[in-house]
């Protein structure tokens, strides 16, 4: 027998296959939007670049604009495809009630996400860190902090490589307290040199004398260092510390070239050093 079709059911059939293709456009689309998504972030980048506060921004607050730009337009490009595909089977009103009723659901439900989430929209005004910088993170759950180099910020979390090799995957709500190293205006220079106790009053106005003529000697030094004890304690010896501004950064850098300079001064008055 030749199987005979319903006018209705044709029609059925015809007005379902409508309603998967359009499906299948959408999710298209948002493919599409979601694959261009990086160079969609550049061109919003240059015109939030446009405005002459923000036109001479670095290039790591660049890449972390851009990355956030990113992460928004994947995140934008689904949700819409969604709510337009579930458009096709409701009427308008019951799609803003049942939009409504999933957001309040999901809300609750998901109360972690969206925080992660409000916490990411917060970086695009926020210029905390960028990537590329060396911070430290303190969970709020009291466990030690992660300390790293930022590789990328994303909508819900942030890439953190540590200083031993492991990438950590942080929620952006758990970024609360951050430290960051590559903001600094200076860095603290410590050297120790222990002293016979005999000679520590003969160091003591040396290196007191030294304070001036070694930032004029020493370009990445802020200012006089500072002589202090850190034990306290003395005897045959005594320990003696100089703590020194060195320019950001500078600080492994300044520290044997203090070494240098010390030694070289104490060895013209015959102190010499002891272990």
């Amino acid at each position: 027998m030749i199987p005979f079709t319903l006018p209705s059911q044709m029609f059925q059939d015809t007005e379902l296959t409508q309603i998967l293709l359009y499906i299948f456009i959408f999710f298209i689309i948002a493919g599409i939007i979601r694959w261009l998504a990086n160079l969609i972030s550049k061109l919003f980048l240059g015109l939030y670049q446009l405005s002459p506060r923000h036109g001479n921004i670095s290039a790591e607050r660049k890449d972390t604009l851009r990355g956030l730009y990113a992460s928004i337009i994947r995140f934008t490009a689904v949700a819409v495809a969604m709510i337009a595909s579930v458009a096709l089977f409701v009427k308008a009103e019951t799609l803003i009630w049942v939009v409504g009723l999933f957001s309040a659901a999901f809300g609750f439900g998901a109360r972690p996400i969206i925080s992660d989430i409000m916490a990411g929209l917060a970086f695009m005004s926020e210029d905390n860190f960028s990537v590329g910088d060396k911070v430290e993170v303190f969970s709020s759950i009291g466990l030690g902090g992660v300390q790293g180099v930022v590789e990328s910020v994303h909508l819900r979390t942030t890439f953190l490589r540590s200083t031993s090799g492991e990438l950590y995957l942080i929620p952006n709500s758990e970024m609360r307290i951050v430290r960051n190293f590559s903001r600094g205006r200076f860095s603290i220079v410590k050297i120790t040199l222990a002293v016979s106790s005999t000679d520590l009053s003969r160091s003591l106005v040396l290196l007191e004398d030294m304070r001036e003529d070694a930032v004029l000697e020493l370009p990445n030094l802020l200012e006089p260092w500072q002589i202090i004890s850190d034990s306290g304690k003395m005897g045959e010896q005594t320990e003696l510390t100089l703590v020194a501004k060195a320019r950001f950064g500078k600080a492994g850098e300044m520290r044997p070239r203090l070494l240098a300079v010390v030694q070289r001064e104490l060895e013209k008055e015959n102190i010499a050093l002891v272990n």
